[in-house]
């Protein structure tokens, strides 16, 4: 695939055409774009300046379908950059756009491209970051493209929100297409209980997503919230639809609420009803969509089993996005902002098993080696989408905004972004 080709994207579908201009537009009304699972989008790759210091970029994944990620690939160590004067082009193109430039690199993100973030954090802090620094130009997200998208609803109309590399995905936000939420929405009205359900919406999710949620009335929540979007929710409704992360949902509904696993249903898009007799629907008080994180997911309970007989006296803690089993399992269950806190003030010479991304393991590892700090799978496994943005991505997109050339702008549509920020403003409210 030729560095100067257009790619267009129809169900995860990679389709090489014309060449043009980077620009990634998302509208649910397919005026701007080829048509996707709720959404439309048209990905233009430039061709690069003809000079010895092109990049081997493998942009949407080198003809790969990036809705079938799954963290399944797990190479065990990160290989270093393969050119060793990408740090220097890093740095000098970072020089050269100065203040006109806000990077914001994920906690799941590799070293090398954390070394050159601005901030450090979750997907929400991340984008409430990028819109508290209205003077900067381009918004350089190293994450996924929900957080781009995200970071693009909350910052302003003149600013410019830029992903590294547009096949940096996530399936878990890919699990929930706004067309089959419109269509679980329409069978719980010919139910007859739609009135009574609020949906809430993980941030993890896509913009299209967080929209539906707004235009019925719902909220978004992060992990660290999500106790306090479900009481909310309850007290506006007798029923909540959870999107897109059914473990969340589940956990979140049954340790902090105190509900049951018997009023928790999960809804299968793929099948009628959701999977469920409608009698089945009628009664439950969680409608949990059947999403999931592909790395959080990984961790099982026979993995905190293990772990305690492989390190005596270990502390295991874990994020809410992993099954029901390894949190009943494990000592503490918390966000990734809980788990670095709960890491950094731990007393010298405990020991920690850490169920979440391996980068930033590693990184919790590194910063605190008064303690033990450890994965908790035996098998290594980085968030694959998360790791498409590497060093030479970010180079390429560095040296992109210097040299007067805009790739890979986020763009999402004024109606998805009005309804979208309602859900979100609902979010804050509550805080």
């Amino acid at each position: 695939m030729n560095s100067g080709q257009t790619i267009s994207v129809s169900w995860g579908i990679v389709k090489p055409t014309i060449s043009g201009i980077v620009r990634l537009t998302i509208s649910r009304n397919g005026e701007q774009g080829i048509t996707m699972p709720g959404a439309a989008s048209q990905l233009t790759i430039p061709r690069p300046a003809a000079d010895s210091r092109e990049l081997p970029l493998l942009v949407l994944g080198h003809a790969s379908d990036p809705h079938s990620e799954r963290g399944v690939n797990c190479p065990g160590e990160l290989p270093p950059p393969s050119d060793p004067s990408l740090v220097r082009r890093a740095e000098e193109a970072r020089a050269r756009l100065g203040d006109r430039a806000f990077i914001l690199g994920h906690h799941y993100q590799r070293d090398e491209v954390i070394r050159f973030a601005d901030v450090t954090g979750d997907s929400f802090k991340l984008a409430r970051d990028a819109a508290a620094r209205p003077q900067a130009e381009f918004i350089l997200f190293c994450g996924v493209h929900f957080m781009a998208e995200s970071a693009d609803i909350l910052t302003a109309d003149e600013q410019r929100v830029i992903l590294p590399d547009l096949a940096a995905g996530c399936s878990m936000a890919d699990m929930a297409t706004y067309d089959q939420v419109e269509e679980c929405w329409e069978t719980l009205e010919d139910l007859g209980i739609a009135s009574t359900v609020v949906p809430v919406s993980y941030m993890n999710s896509s913009a299209d997503i967080k929209a539906f949620t707004g235009r019925h009335g719902g909220t978004i929540c992060t992990s660290s919230n999500a106790r306090r979007a479900l009481t909310w929710a309850l007290e506006q409704g007798t029923k909540v639809l959870f999107l897109p992360d059914q473990h969340l949902g589940r956990n979140t509904a049954v340790l902090e609420l105190g509900l049951s696993l018997d009023d928790c249903v999960v809804w299968n898009p793929r099948r009628p009803y959701g999977g469920n007799d409608p009698e089945a629907l009628r009664r439950a008080t969680m409608i949990l969509w059947k999403g999931h994180c592909s790395v959080h997911g990984r961790f099982s309970a026979g993995s905190v089993k293990d772990v305690r007989e492989r390190i005596p006296g270990v502390n295991v803690i874990v994020h809410p996005e992993c099954v029901h089993d390894v949190v009943l399992a494990a000592d503490q269950v918390g966000s990734t902002e809980k788990i670095i806190a709960t890491i950094e003030q731990a007393q010298a010479g405990t020991s920690w098993a850490v169920g979440t991304e391996l980068n930033l393991v590693q990184r919790l590892a590194h910063n605190n080696q008064d303690k033990t700090v450890v994965f908790l799978d035996k098998t290594v496994c980085y968030c694959s989408t998360m790791n498409r943005i590497d060093l030479p991505h970010l180079v390429w997109a560095l040296e992109s905004l210097a040299g007067g050339r805009v790739v890979n702008q986020i763009t999402v549509d004024p109606q998805t972004t009005a309804e979208a920020k309602a859900a979100l403003d609902q979010m804050l409210a509550l805080s």
